[in-house]
């Protein structure tokens, strides 16, 4: 954009000088620096100036892709290759002492471009000399010279302008100026005129002091103290400390707002989160000085106590400076809760995770100091009566600090029910399908702490050793298997939904009705005997599609993988949505359609891409829900897309005609398509393209499960 209008600048500057006094034209004299010639490759010399010209100023060139001459000859000084190439579009030089007035040549690889106006000079602004050559802002500069009084600005670095009705005095042989708070060392210029670029009319003359000034910068002797406390005041002692305008303490923390300043001191309260390291100082010129030595700081000196705690209990911290401290963490990774906390006390909760180690202190400068190693109480396990018991009968657990038991864990990873709780005593009611075998209690911070000898669980319980199905479908008979199965009064399905009707009952075999409203997913089934015992079923998926296992192959499922996520894999069908609900997301179709129905070809952004070994041993499978009141499914005919290859057809049927408004698995034997050995899906489009596809249906979780 500066470019730009740098350019559009230009353009309308230079068709408006037809003169030829100050801005020289050159052979095109008549022409504009049009857009389309700024497009093109040539070289051409629209403009130079100023002429007359001063020697020891500079001579500015403006023309198109001036950034191909190579050099430049004026009489009297060929051959001058130190060229200040501003843009293509303007190149600059230094005129010699020794040019000559006469026409000006630019230099190309193809050849050279001369000047249809003659260069000439008039009598030169110089600069002889300046006082003082070391400056502070705020003092006076006094330049001496020639022709000064025709001097509009002094420029000073870094591009500080001084104009004409700021000097303190002008005459020809000097000027006084009062030296700006932003100037920094370097060249003084000065300038016959405002600049074209700035609004002028002209391109001025600008003439370069010989040697830089310098401009005096603050200094930092000494920081005290050292170290300091965050959040106290620090004195910083130097020089010329009054031109200081902002400190930077470590940690970037940038304070412009000082108690005290002096020239030879600041006095400034130091960021409660500043780290060690060392002070910048930044006058208003902006330059950085920074300090030789680190600023320190202080750490708490502390003591702890108690050192053998329990969890939840509270260690009282005591010590000097503790008012830094903001965080501490305890063995594991934990932080505990600081209260009542001073400049020389704090009490800190110790939390539940903790575990035995040392305890940290982080103050809010980054700074750590590490307290003692604390040991954290465990519960001691004593004894248990009685030595045997039924289900859902209580034991009672004596030992010490049992107040920190979160859970009782009997043999078969079953947890019981803690009714009444101690330091010195737990009692407990026994689970439901709990085994013989060791107790173990867990504590707070997870420590398990065994039984001294074992419990026995007594039960007259019929054995269930299996299924006959891979799961429970509500509404559907689920086989179960095993031995004393007459035993069985009452079986439970999760959400204690009781069955009410069964099929064969054989001592080894009993047929269930899945209850419709049994909750989903993976639980176990209790059974009630006869004699009012308790026992639990292993546990079996209920639901009316099939689990996803740690043996399934998914290929889309909609939900989040690196970047790609189910917006990749919508159809390109317009007539689809990616939902979520109850936390799975899929896609459902919102209007009947012909064409893609699920699309997927962006493995390399974290979609899954799998590599399948032994096709021959898996099963194609997809879940498929279809709304109440939809008609047609049935008759959808698909291909599956695997890899770039379209070979898989499916006619009419791959659909039910309906699922109750239920989700259920369709399953496809790849048989179907005869694949065998390797199938590689780690690249190229997967996905379901046919029709004709109702709306009301809605698909998720493509994959390939062992048969």
């Amino acid at each position: 954009m500066k470019n730009k209008h740098y350019i559009l600048t230009l353009i309308l500057i230079l068709s408006t000088l037809s003169s030829g006094m100050f801005f020289t034209a050159c052979e095109k004299d008549d022409e504009m620096l049009d857009t389309d010639q700024l497009g093109s490759k040539e070289v051409t010399l629209k403009s130079f100036g100023p002429s007359p010209a001063m020697r020891g100023g500079e001579l500015r060139f403006i023309g198109t892709n001036l950034d191909q001459v190579t050099s430049i000859d004026i009489p009297g000084a060929t051959g001058l290759t130190e060229i200040t190439v501003v843009t293509q579009y303007e190149i600059r030089i230094t005129i010699p002492q020794s040019a000559e007035p006469g026409i000006v040549k630019l230099n190309i690889p193809e050849g050279s471009i001369s000047s249809q106006s003659v260069l000439s000079y008039s009598e030169p602004i110089s600069i002889d000399r300046f006082e003082p050559a070391q400056v502070k802002a705020g003092q006076k500069l006094t330049i001496s010279g020639e022709y000064l009084n025709n001097v509009e600005e002094v420029i000073l670095a870094d591009g500080i302008h001084v104009l004409k009705k700021d000097f303190l005095k002008q005459t020809r042989e000097a000027i006084e100026l009062t030296i700006p708070e932003e100037a920094q060392t370097g060249k003084i210029i000065v300038s016959d005129g405002a600049d074209l670029l700035s609004g002028g009319e002209e391109i001025p003359t600008w003439i370069y002091s010989s040697s830089d000034l310098t401009v005096v910068l603050p200094s930092i002797s000494t920081i005290s103290p050292n170290p300091v406390k965050a959040g106290s005041l620090v004195a910083i002692t130097g020089s010329d400390l009054d031109l200081v305008k902002s400190v930077v303490f470590k940690g970037d923390f940038k304070v412009d707002s000082f108690q005290t300043q002096t020239a030879t001191k600041i006095e400034i309260n130091v960021p409660e989160r500043t780290e060690d390291g060392s002070l910048i100082i930044i006058p208003a010129s902006g330059v950085e000085v920074k300090s030789e030595s680190e600023l320190i700081m202080v750490v708490p000196e502390l003591n702890v106590s108690p050192t053998t705690i329990k969890n939840g209990g509270s260690i009282i911290v005591k010590g000097t400076d503790l008012d830094l401290i903001e965080r501490v963490i305890f063995e594991g990774g934990i932080e505990g809760t600081i209260s009542d906390q001073t400049g020389t006390e704090m009490t800190v909760v110790v939390p539940d995770e903790a575990i035995s180690g040392v305890v940290r202190f982080l103050t809010k400068a980054s700074k750590e100091v590490n307290g003692p190693e604390l040991t954290l109480i465990d519960p001691g396990f004593s004894s248990f009566a009685p030595q045997e018991a039924k289900a859902n009968n209580s034991i009672i657990i004596k030992g010490t600090d049992l107040d920190l038991v979160v859970d009782v864990v009997f043999s078969g990873g079953l947890s019981g029910t803690i009714e009444n709780q101690s330091e010195t005593q737990l009692q407990v009611r026994i689970p439901v399908g709990a085994s013989s075998g060791i107790i173990e209690l867990v504590a707070k911070n997870g420590v398990r702490i065994s039984s001294p000898s074992e419990i026995t669980i007594t039960a007259n319980l019929p054995e269930i050793t299996g299924f006959a199905e891979n799961k429970g479908t509500p509404g559907e008979i689920l086989t179960i298997q095993g031995t004393n199965l007459l035993l069985i009064k009452e079986l439970i399905f999760p959400g204690n939904i009781k069955a009410t009707a069964y099929g064969i009952k054989t001592d080894e075999t009993v047929q269930v009705y899945v209850p419709q409203d049994a909750t989903t997913g993976y639980g176990n089934i209790t059974l009630i005997t006869y004699e009012g015992e308790q026992g639990l079923s292993p546990e079996i998926f209920i639901g009316g599609t099939d689990p996803i296992t740690d043996a399934t192959i998914m290929v889309m499922d909609f939900e989040q993988h690196g970047d790609h996520n189910g917006s990749w894999d919508n159809s390109w069908s317009g007539s689809s949505e990616i939902l979520t609900e109850n936390g799975n997301t899929f896609i459902r179709y919102t209007s009947s359609f012909d064409g893609w129905a699920l699309n997927c070809n962006h493995q390399s952004s974290g979609a899954p891409a799998p590599v399948i070994q032994n096709i021959e041993n898996y099963i194609l499978k997809f879940d498929i829900r279809i709304e109440e009141g939809v008609t047609g499914a049935e008759n959808a005919q698909l291909q599956f897309v695997f890899a770039d290859q379209w070979s898989y057809w499916y006619g009419p049927n791959l659909f039910p005609s309906e699922t109750g408004g239920d989700w259920i698995t369709v399953s496809v034997p790849v048989s179907t398509w005869g694949l065998t050995g390797t199938f590689d899906l780690s690249s190229g489009t997967n996905g379901l393209y046919g029709g004709i596809i109702p709306a009301g249906i809605s698909i998720d979780n493509l994959r390939f499960d062992p048969i």
